[in-house]
């Protein structure tokens, strides 16, 4: 069987030692969809854009020091402990989703102390936002031949030709089709729910269908941590299990609230 061999260079351009690189533009570009994103809904809900000026340096600056703070502790403890300087090197690669998650919503809680906005509507627009930079983070991975899958003899198997000769799982595609399917899931909410049961409902589902998506998807993807653990859940799995308690958790909790408003 031929199967679909990726061998594309993941550096769009070079300047001597500079490079543009498509992780980059994906992962910056991002973050200014979302930026777009949140502004529309500003102007849904009547309130005035302006107050997101900044709003876009508190999100990148969160996601990635969460992210990468994650990885280096989470996936390589051993080495970043080694070589505590090297988790500075964000160029090198190596940001974890989960610890961009909670940087994120760090920021957001520090946002809206000094805007004075409400933490949870905000929490509720930007998990809509966020679902873009979720998904292009992967299509940034897949065009850096990284975070790989499993190998398979599924007919849609792709070969990472920087990598090696194996057909393997496109994982990276796997994740971003998801989340492009939960980025629908919240709009559909947001649009035909109010205004309030959005701002109740949608972190939980949020929470509920990414780290839902991503605990299944870890069952096709090779190990990403550089230890072994003594569940049989890879380290991706393990960080996924309380944002997907907490989203449950939530989303009931709101059910029963608008249940018992509408009695």
């Amino acid at each position: 069987m031929e199967y679909f061999v990726w061998d594309i260079d993941p550096n769009i351009l070079k300047f001597g030692a500079l490079q543009l690189r498509w992780y980059g533009v994906l992962f910056v570009g991002s973050f200014f969809i979302g930026l777009a994103i949140m502004q529309w809904i500003y102007k849904r809900e009547g309130k005035d854009p302006k107050v997101l000026d900044n709003f876009l340096i508190y999100i990148v600056v969160g996601v990635v020091v969460g992210a990468r703070l994650m990885h280096c502790f989470a996936y390589e403890p051993d080495y970043y402990l080694s070589n505590p300087v090297e988790i500075l090197y964000v160029w090198k690669g190596g940001l974890a989703s989960h610890g961009g998650m909670l940087g994120a919503i760090l920021a957001l809680y520090m946002f809206s102390k000094r805007y004075k906005k409400d933490f949870v509507w905000l929490l509720s627009r930007v998990a809509i936002a966020g679902m873009v930079t979720a998904a292009f983070v992967r299509i940034g991975n897949f065009f850096n031949s990284e975070i790989l899958g499993l190998e398979t003899t599924k007919p849609w198997a792709v070969i990472f030709a920087r990598v090696d000769n194996l057909p393997r799982h496109p994982v990276q595609l796997y994740e971003a089709s998801a989340y492009l399917i939960i980025l629908l899931i919240l709009l559909w909410i947001y649009r035909k729910a109010s205004f309030d049961f959005a701002t109740k409902i949608l972190p939980g589902v949020f929470l509920l269908l990414l780290f839902g998506a991503r605990f299944l998807i870890e069952y096709t993807k090779t190990e990403q941590a550089d230890y072994n653990t003594i569940v049989p859940l890879t380290v991706g799995q393990m960080l996924s299990v309380p944002f997907v308690i907490l989203g449950l958790l939530w989303t009931l909790w709101a059910i029963f609230l608008s249940s018992k408003d509408n009695r």
